[in-house]
């Protein structure tokens, strides 16, 4: 039985310390569900609205990915029970958010844990705000080709030079590993050295240093795909980090998928972040390439991800073992005010690279 009132971590303030907050505990209505909230990961966007104050009213609730299990249920679920552990990117208002006791969403932004990963929930929550946001990209900003199910003899009609920025990242990760599923064989990848193997595991046919100079970068990448690049998922969104030596790689024709915000200046112990959601005028790019900011929380807009992506195509796929959860480092604390705040300062502090911050809430 969930108890009438509940634990919450908000920001008060740009760059104030993370406050609790009691909210009420809702019952779901229509096909909602609520779920205890028993594992978390932090992002970057949780910085971006803390630091940042990027789209926030405060008190703000933060986080968007969640893994626990369903307590209750609404009148018109038919996906999920009580007692099924699921796992989701929940994220568009203070009830979804995740860095609370008790999230009340509808059913289609969870997946049911599959058989075997019942005791990996640590493992689960790594996958769903970047899986969709990854699945996103590539299907319906890049127009590459991803139909679910997957047939048998499919093949890609026409295989794009891909370049995937950053792909240590949760996003480079999960994009690598959906290209390689589909077939797209055509792609290279940058990482920091350390994470070379990473990427290849994850799909990546070569790899490349990003901090490479731009000119030598891009001479490198042609030669490796044989010809320009076609398609770039930068999944960074640094101005001087992404964007830039993008910038002098992409030429007329290429298409470029940028997450947003687009960060100009980091955020760090006292220096206040800085953010631009106009990846065309960010930086000075040729003529003739397309440029689009990510903003995944729109994929809700496309019926058939809106009923699929999550509660069938995204289990599915872990349980085949085609996605593989994001390293994790888990982040200990007496309470859970303090396990999100130590999220947060190793976020600023730009501790973790190629594994994702998670920690428990229930």
């Amino acid at each position: 039985m969930a108890s009438p009132n509940h634990q919450a971590v908000v920001t008060v303030a740009k760059r104030a310390p993370l406050e609790i907050k009691q909210l009420p505990t809702l019952k779901p209505t229509g096909k909602e569900v609520l779920v205890q909230t028993l594992w978390t990961a932090s992002t970057p966007l949780d910085l971006h609205q803390a630091d940042g104050g990027l789209l926030v009213k405060h008190p703000q609730v933060l986080g968007d990915g969640t893994a626990g299990q369903v307590v209750v249920t609404g009148p018109e679920v038919t996906m999920l029970k009580e007692k099924d552990l699921v796992f989701g990117f929940t994220f568009r208002n203070e009830k979804e958010k995740a860095q609370q006791e008790y999230v009340c969403a509808p059913e289609n932004l969870f997946g049911k844990v599959p058989p075997g990963w019942e005791d990996r929930l640590s493992e689960c929550v790594t996958i769903p705000n970047n899986f969709v946001t990854a699945w996103n990209a590539l299907l319906n900003i890049l127009g590459l080709a991803l139909p679910w199910p997957k047939p048998s003899t499919f093949a890609p009609s026409s295989s794009p030079r891909i370049l995937i920025w950053g792909a240590s990242s949760s996003v480079g990760q999960y994009a690598l590993q959906i290209l390689a599923y589909y077939g797209y064989h055509n792609v290279i990848a940058t990482a920091s050295p350390r994470n070379f193997d990473l990427a290849k595991e994850c799909g990546a046919a070569h790899v490349s240093s990003y901090n490479s100079p731009a000119a030598d970068l891009k001479k490198d990448i042609e030669a490796r795909l044989e010809g320009k690049v076609e398609v770039v998922l930068d999944c960074i969104g640094s101005r001087n980090g992404s964007v830039a030596p993008i910038a002098q790689i992409a030429e007329a024709g290429t298409k470029v998928a940028i997450m947003l915000p687009v960060v100009v200046k980091d955020a760090g112990e006292d220096v206040e972040p800085e953010y631009t959601m106009d990846v065309a005028e960010v930086v000075q790019w040729q003529d003739e390439v397309e440029t689009i900011g990510v903003r995944t929380h729109f994929y809700l807009e496309d019926p058939f991800l809106s009923s699929h992506l999550q509660p069938d195509i995204m289990p599915t796929l872990l349980a085949r073992g085609v996605v593989k959860p994001n390293k994790q480092k888990i982040v200990e604390g007496a309470t859970l005010l303090e396990r999100a705040q130590k999220a947060l300062d190793m976020l600023r502090r730009k501790e973790v690279s190629g594994e994702r911050l998670v920690w428990r809430v229930g």
